[in-house]
């Protein structure tokens, strides 16, 4: 038995069960569920996002780079058979890191920029390099431009150059990614991989490996 109010019990969770941020927007599925081996209680769960809340919707001819987020047990404020609802706003689901990730057991960050890298970072040749290109932006905030490239972490290497964006309201799902690099179809990078902008690209968390093991979008409808 659960240990929680009614209505937030471990037995009330049911796989299939429609996900919902706090401020009603449906996230997904329930699709897996994450227990302590040991205690044998819930942890965490596995939401399997809905195309809307992935953004495919809206880029359906894009493949996504993940689809499926992992959720503390404890931010769920109420479970019934059918309906999860979060404590988390869709926002805070965005930023919550994906359940699958892949990585090399001898994977560094080390590697130098390629020649390729070294030349779509180089700023204009009519920007005298004594002078300094200063964004108007804060420390938390992305730059997102059309047509600049995206970088695979610290790496050097190119994903792609920013094709569009992607948003449920006024909320930034996503960007499409056209294919220019490491790439070789267009994808969704849902906003939790964002990791940071300069005034020269977007920088995507991710490692190498996770890119071995993109899929392309199956439609189920």
């Amino acid at each position: 038995m659960g240990t929680n109010e009614p209505g937030t019990q471990d037995e009330d969770f049911h796989l299939g069960a429609a996900i919902y941020s706090s401020d009603g927007t449906e996230i997904g599925k329930l699709s897996r569920l994450i227990v302590d081996k040991d205690a044998l209680t819930l942890r965490a769960f596995v939401v399997k996002e809905s195309r809307r809340f992935t953004g495919h919707l809206l880029s359906p001819g894009s493949w996504l780079l993940a689809d499926e987020v992992t959720v503390p047990r404890s931010e769920v404020k109420s479970v019934s058979h059918d309906r999860i609802v979060l404590k988390l706003t869709a926002a805070a689901v965005r930023k919550l890191p994906p359940y699958l990730s892949y990585r090399y057991g001898d994977e560094t960050v080390t590697e130098g920029l390629t020649e390729e890298a070294i030349s779509a970072l180089t700023s204009s040749p009519a920007i005298p390099a004594s002078l300094e290109q200063v964004a108007n932006k804060g420390a938390d905030e992305l730059e997102i431009e059309g047509g600049e490239n995206v970088m695979l972490g610290d790496t050097g290497k190119r994903l792609g150059t920013v094709k569009d964006v992607l948003f449920d309201n006024a909320e930034l799902i996503g960007v499409v990614i056209l294919p220019d690099g490491v790439l070789k179809e267009e994808v969704i990078l849902p906003r939790r991989f964002l990791q940071r902008s300069d005034d020269l690209a977007l920088f995507a968390n991710l490692s190498a490996a996770d890119m071995e093991h993109l899929k392309p979008f199956e439609s189920t409808g």
